[in-house]
């Protein structure tokens, strides 16, 4: 124990007389010094408190500083994450997205662009819905000596130019309305502008893609919004990209001109078979002539268009990524047009195969197909206008 003076300082205790018998006295118990307070004359007598082993006289350890500092740069050691579900699921529909833009875009600017739509003085306003433009050209462009001959495509058209087998017109509507696919047979005698009357056909050759849509514009009074076009070579290669086609055909089809022979029944058609068939018009199975190949080139898109937004081939690399690298070279599109616009026509056309397009004819007065009956055009080129329904009494198929 120890006294405090009236100086604050620490000092000695009175010594106390010693025992009776000469006993020794107890050892007093020492204190440790009270921090804050001045030296007491025990410190020097007290040992100091050290680690277990530490010898009296090695100095104390210094005291703990805490981890050391890291050198300037270095990084910071990082925790190990773990990847729950949550995790790896948006990873992979981040890939995902990314997949499809990356897909999206290489279609976009890889499509064939022309410049096919033009204003001009005269030219019908645009009305209710959308209305594509659809041309199947006998464009031979990038196909060799034998592909021709193994596509069977005949010599060169007699203006050495190139003709359209296949001119329709696809309406969208903007309401409830059935979506309607138009095929206008391409030997109508029609208005040329700057050429008096002729085959409609003949206008592509005569002043290409404007041209036709000039001449489709002034005959069905229709407003066209948009415009493809695909080649002989480009159609058999996307048909060729997705297996073939499974299509089911009701009579033997011998093609006198063009040597195709497709059998009866249900079956999948390549590229070459699918070309013959959309083509073909010199057989008995086709007694109607061109009426009867529109028909099946009708009939024919409709199975298209269904398998190729099937999962079966977007989901199947080996028939995506084909297709993928075949479509661009194969399709023609406006210069204004873009890939959604070919998106909304494909959703509009998947229903063709099961009733959910009207598919139809241009009414005409004859087998020939020169000449459309006037009356019942007009009624069907308004419904297109007006986006309503065409009537059932004047659909042809």
């Amino acid at each position: 124990m120890t006294y405090g003076g009236d100086d604050g300082r620490r000092r000695m205790p009175p010594p106390r007389p010693p025992r009776p018998g000469g006993q020794q006295p107890r050892q007093r118990a020492q204190m440790m010094p009270l921090p804050g307070r001045a030296p007491s004359p025990y410190d020097g007598r007290t040992p100091p408190i050290g680690r277990p082993g530490q010898s009296p006289g090695e100095p104390p350890p210094p005291p703990y500083q805490g981890p050391p500092d890291r050198p300037a740069g270095a990084s910071r050691p990082r925790r190990r994450r773990r990847w729950g579900v949550g995790r790896i699921l948006m990873t992979l529909l981040l890939v995902f997205v990314l997949f499809l833009g990356g897909v999206w875009a290489y279609l976009e600017f890889s499509i064939n662009r022309v410049d096919a739509l033009s204003d001009y003085s005269g030219r019908p306003a645009a009305a209710s819905g959308a209305n594509w433009l659809i041309v199947g050209s006998d464009s031979r462009a990038g196909l060799t000596a034998q592909q021709e001959e193994n596509l069977a495509t005949g010599g060169e058209s007699d203006a050495g130019g190139q003709r359209t087998d296949t001119i329709m017109v696809a309406h969208v509507p903007d309401n409830s309305a059935k979506p309607t696919l138009l095929s206008l047979p391409r030997d109508s005698q029609v208005k040329i502008p700057g050429h008096g009357t002729s085959k409609i056909n003949s206008a592509f050759t005569l002043g290409g893609p404007q041209l036709l849509v000039k001449t489709v514009e002034g005959a069905t009074g229709l407003h066209i919004d948009h415009y493809a076009e695909i080649g002989f070579g480009g159609f058999a290669n996307i048909v060729d990209a997705i297996g073939g086609v499974d299509m089911c055909i009701d009579k033997d089809m011998n093609d006198e001109m063009t040597g195709i022979a497709i059998k009866a029944g249900c079956q999948q058609l390549d590229g070459r078979q699918a070309l013959g068939f959309v083509r073909m018009r010199h057989s008995s199975a086709t007694p109607r002539s061109d009426l009867d190949r529109v028909a099946n080139q009708r009939k024919f898109i409709g199975a298209l268009v269904s398998q190729i937004a099937s999962p079966g081939t977007l989901l199947n690399p080996f028939d995506f990524f084909p297709l993928l690298s075949s479509a661009p070279d194969a399709l023609t599109m406006d210069s204004g047009d873009h890939l959604h616009n070919l998106v909304g026509l494909a959703i509009a056309m998947r229903g063709i195969s099961d009733g959910g397009v009207t598919t139809t004819t241009v009414p005409v007065t004859s087998g020939s197909a020169e000449h459309w009956d006037k009356s019942k055009s007009q009624q069907l080129f308004d419904a297109l206008k007006n986006d309503t329904e065409v009537p059932a009494g004047i659909v042809v198929n």
